[in-house]
């Protein structure tokens, strides 16, 4: 089954992190038949060079520059617009993929024909992929990812793999900050569409104690407010699910980044 892969990069990205993606990304048993990375605006010299000396190594590697940063929704909806092919897999620029991701998520397209998102489990690692911090893990099957999306995002984005077809027919990624892809996940299953997660990591995600300082504070909170309030608009969640949501995500925004860290690495995981 032919696929292709999407990635965004921005000025921030590490050019050593990158290498590291790339190389698994490379390096897996069931290699991409195309890989589109997207340039969110200008990144320096030091990225260019690293994505030039790869696209010299695979043709296949076809990069699209945008003029001035869009943010992640605007930068991979622009990128789908240039994958030839139905199955997409994604990827960030910083996380390294076990070398069988990509066979086994095809594997489950070809086993279940009517599945139209694939994720699986992630190890969150801090310094190198031995030093596992947590396992972010997730249901399963389709009706119980359901209703674990009213709680909590049901996918781990940076290790989905999906057909283009229904993400475009939910209205593909929207400019969302901090919730693209839950936001998306959430459009594509009130349109019918049917998701599973393989119960195994395919992927190494860099973690880092700054993580848990962006999930906190006020601007986070607003945010995560206009999520919840269009969560409700969109029948997807009770009155009462609105409220709990909004009870449990506020008191986690509002605690010290330390009890934070620990709720997410030990407690959610």
């Amino acid at each position: 089954m032919p696929f292709s892969v999407i990635l965004s990069i921005y000025y921030k990205e590490s050019p050593l992190f990158l290498r590291e993606s790339l190389d698994s990304l490379f390096s897996q048993t069931v290699c991409p038949d195309e890989v589109i990375l997207v340039k969110d605006g200008p990144i320096g010299d030091e990225l260019d060079n690293v994505i030039d000396s790869y696209v010299t190594r695979y043709p296949y590697l076809k990069v699209l520059s945008l003029v001035t940063n869009r943010g992640l929704g605007k930068a991979l909806n622009e990128g789908l617009k240039y994958c030839s092919h139905e199955l997409v897999a994604r990827m960030d620029t910083d996380d390294i993929a076990m070398p069988e991701r990509f066979e086994k998520q095809l594997a489950v397209f070809k086993k279940y024909p009517d599945i139209d998102v694939v994720g699986a489990w992630i190890n969150e690692f801090e310094d190198n992929v031995s030093n596992i911090k947590s396992v972010r893990k997730l249901p399963e099957l389709p009706d119980d990812i359901r209703q674990f999306a009213k709680r909590r995002n049901p996918i781990n984005h940076p290790v989905v793999m999906f057909r283009k077809s229904a993400v475009l027919a939910a209205g593909g990624y929207q400019h969302f900050p901090l919730f693209e892809d839950y936001y998306l996940w959430i459009r594509m299953l009130m349109n019918g569409a049917k998701f599973y997660n393989i119960q195994e990591s395919l992927l190494y995600f860099r973690f880092s104690p700054e993580m848990f300082k962006r999930r906190g504070g006020w601007k986070y909170m607003i945010n995560e407010l206009h999520f919840l309030q269009i969560m409700r608009q969109m029948h997807f969640i009770s009155f009462s699910q609105f409220m709990q949501n909004l009870f449990v995500r506020f008191s986690i925004r509002l605690i010290p980044n330390s009890l934070r860290a620990i709720i997410y690495t030990k407690l959610i995981r």
